[in-house]
C-alpha cells in the first residue's frame, strides 16, 4: 500500500482556495520596470532617492551587510542609537526602540505590555500583526467594533483597576481611514487603560511635517500612550520601531521576546531610514503632497462612478464586487501598465474585496490622470 504523504492535506487547501478565488502568488519584480507603481507603500517616493540609497550603501560598507546578532549582543550600533534618538525627537516621544520590522514591533509591544490576567481591546479593523500580537499576549482579548470609542468605554467599564491595553491602527491599512485617537485616548484616561497606536500608515503623511497621526492628535508623548511604526513605508527602508516613555522602552528591552531574541535590523536599513527621516525634516512639503495626491485620486475615481473610501492619509481603497473581480481588475490594470494592490478575504475584516491605490508624493499630474483612466477603464461590471 502506498504510504500517504503527510502534506497531502495542502492539496485540499489549494483546491479550496482556488474555488474561493483566494489564490495568492509571488510575483518577483525586476530592478527596473515600466509599470506605474501605485501598489507599494513608498508614500514619499524615498525608496530610490539617491540620498537614501547612498546612505544605505555607506552603512553597509561601514558596518557590514548584517547586524551580526541580536540587539543585546552585537546587533546594536551607534547608528541604531542615532536613529532611535532622531525618531523619538521627530515624533514627539521620550524614547524609541528599533526592531527588525513593524510586524515585530507590534508583537513586541503587545506581548510585553500585557499580562495573562490583563485585558486587551483590539479594533475589528486592525492589521494582522496586531491580531497575532493579541493572540500571543495571553491576555483576555476583546475585539471591539471598528472606530467605536463608545464601545471601548462600555467594554472597559466593568474592569476598574485591571491592567488594560487598548490597541488600534492609527490609519487603517485597508480603507485608509484614521482612528478616532483623541476620543480613544480620553476613554483610556477615564478608565485607567493604556493606548497603543500603530502609526505605520501615518508617519510621513499626517501631522506637521509628517510627524504622524499621534502628533496630529496632540497625543505624542502623552502619558499612557505608546506608538509603533514601520520604517518601510514613508521612510522607504525596512524595520520597525516602538515609541513611548523611557521606562516603557526600558521594559521592552528587558521583556519583549521579539526584540531580545531577534537579530538586529541590518545597518543598511538603519542608514537608509535615518537618511529618509532627515530628508523629510528638510522637505516637510512631501507629506502635504502625499495627502494632496490621495485626495485627487479619490475625487477623480468617485467622479467616474466608482465607490472609494475618502482617504485620511495616503491609502485610496476602491470597492470590487467580488474576490474574483478584484483579482481580474488588478491584473487588467497591470496589463495596462499600472500596479495596484488587491485586497481579498481574509485580509479584509468585512469580507469586501478591494483594489487599493497608494498615493505617492512624487507622482506627477500626468501620472495621476493616467492611473485614474486605467482604473476606470478596467473596472468590472457591478454584477461580476
Amino acid at each position: 500500500m502506498k504510504q500517504q504523504d503527510p502534506f497531502d492535506w495542502t492539496d485540499d487547501e489549494a483546491r479550496h482556495r482556488a474555488r474561493a478565488g483566494l489564490v495568492r502568488t509571488l510575483r518577483p519584480r525586476p530592478a527596473e520596470q515600466d509599470l506605474l507603481d501605485l501598489a507599494s507603500n513608498d508614500y514619499l517616493g524615498l525608496a530610490r532617492h539617491p540620498e537614501v540609497t547612498g546612505a544605505a550603501a555607506d552603512a553597509a560598507l561601514r558596518w557590514g551587510a548584517g547586524a551580526t546578532g541580536s540587539r543585546l549582543v552585537t546587533g546594536s550600533t551607534t547608528l541604531h542609537a542615532e536613529l532611535e534618538r532622531e525618531l523619538a525627537e521627530f515624533c514627539g516621544f521620550e524614547s524609541a526602540l528599533v526592531l527588525s520590522s513593524g510586524y515585530a514591533a507590534n508583537l513586541a509591544a503587545l506581548t510585553a505590555l500585557t499580562a495573562r490576567d490583563g485585558l486587551l481591546l483590539s479594533d475589528a479593523g486592525n492589521h494582522a500583526s496586531i491580531v497575532d500580537g493579541c493572540r500571543l499576549s495571553r491576555a483576555e482579548t476583546v475585539v471591539v467594533p471598528h472606530a467605536a470609542p463608545d464601545a471601548v468605554a462600555k467594554t472597559l467599564a466593568p474592569h476598574p483597576g485591571r491592567r488594560t491595553l487598548v490597541v488600534s491602527d492609527a490609519v487603517f491599512s485597508v480603507d485608509g481611514d484614521a482612528a478616532p485617537l483623541t476620543e480613544l485616548a480620553a476613554v483610556c484616561r477615564a478608565h485607567g487603560a493604556a493606548l497603543l497606536a500603530d502609526d505605520a500608515h501615518g508617519l510621513g503623511v499626517l501631522g506637521e511635517g509628517g510627524r504622524g497621526t499621534l502628533a496630529a492628535a496632540g497625543l505624542a508623548g502623552a502619558a499612557g500612550v505608546v506608538a509603533t511604526l514601520t520604517l518601510s513605508k514613508s521612510l522607504g527602508s525596512q524595520g520597525g520601531a516602538i515609541l513611548g516613555p523611557a521606562r516603557v522602552i526600558d521594559h521592552l528591552v528587558n521583556a519583549a521576546r521579539t526584540f531580545i531574541f531577534d537579530t538586529g535590523l541590518a545597518p543598511a536599513a538603519v542608514g537608509g531610514a535615518l537618511a529618509a527621516l532627515r530628508l523629510l525634516r528638510r522637505e516637510p512639503a512631501r507629506a502635504d503632497r502625499a495627502r494632496e495626491v490621495a485626495g485627487e485620486l479619490h475625487r477623480r475615481l468617485t467622479g467616474a462612478g466608482l465607490t472609494a473610501v475618502r482617504p485620511d492619509a495616503a491609502v485610496v481603497s476602491v470597492r470590487a464586487p467580488s474576490p474574483e473581480a478584484a483579482v481580474r481588475w488588478a491584473a487588467d490594470c497591470r496589463t495596462a501598465g499600472l500596479a495596484v494592490g488587491c485586497f481579498r478575504p481574509p485580509s479584509v475584516p468585512d469580507g469586501v474585496s478591494r483594489i487599493r491605490l497608494t498615493a505617492r508624493a512624487d507622482l506627477t499630474e500626468r501620472q495621476i490622470g493616467a492611473a485614474v483612466r486605467t482604473v476606470v477603464a478596467a473596472a468590472p461590471e457591478p454584477d461580476q
